[in-house]
């Protein structure tokens, strides 16, 4: 018998100083069973670091045509993939085709072995930008999962404050590769 996601809700607060973005964001996630919290807080976080009131929650590990999230215009369009994790080159070249604007963060402990793999083919994809979460914040991230988040965020000049009225994470996510133009 196949193993069920686990559903989380989280009420996302987020001040975004930076963007001019400030909104409350009531979030249903679904983590499949082979996500781990650290993916989970990542995908939280990424959200947070791109809401705005389009932006999704998308199949991400359960297809291969989906990212994490995204942003799809009325016409079908998408203006904004966002993935998580170190994904096959294929796959990003694919969503770098379908995409105005291609987000990919990636944390984790394999991040910059995996960085260091694909960096050369990943710098044609004029639309992509990677960020990295180092594996220290995103442990600490990890140490905020419960089943039902009350989380706020806060933004500011490239610092990031993510947490709950019992604990929050301090952090700074590097910019790995800018895209090369403004989204097409």
């Amino acid at each position: 018998m196949a193993l069920k996601s686990t559903i989380f809700k989280v009420d996302l607060q987020i001040a975004d100083m930076d963007r001019h973005y400030y909104a409350d964001h009531a979030l249903t996630l679904a983590r499949h069973p082979s996500e781990n919290d650290e993916r989970l807080m990542a995908r939280v976080l990424a959200f947070a670091l791109h809401a705005d009131d389009t932006l999704a929650f998308a199949n991400g590990l359960t297809s291969n045509d989906e990212p994490d999230l995204w942003k799809r215009e009325l016409t079908g369009d998408i203006s904004l993939w966002v993935d998580v994790g170190q994904p096959e080159e294929k796959l990003l070249r694919k969503a770098s085709h379908r995409a105005r604007e291609v987000v990919l963060l990636c944390f984790g402990r394999t991040a910059e072995v995996w960085w260091a793999q694909n960096r050369s083919a990943l710098e044609r994809y004029d639309n992509l930008k990677v960020l990295h979460l180092s594996q220290e914040a995103v442990q600490a991230l990890a140490a905020l999962v419960e089943r039902t988040m009350r989380l706020q965020c806060t933004i500011q000049d490239g610092q990031i404050w993510l947490g709950h009225e019992r604990q929050t994470v301090q952090l700074e996510v590097a910019v790995w590769k800018q895209p090369k133009a403004g989204p097409r």
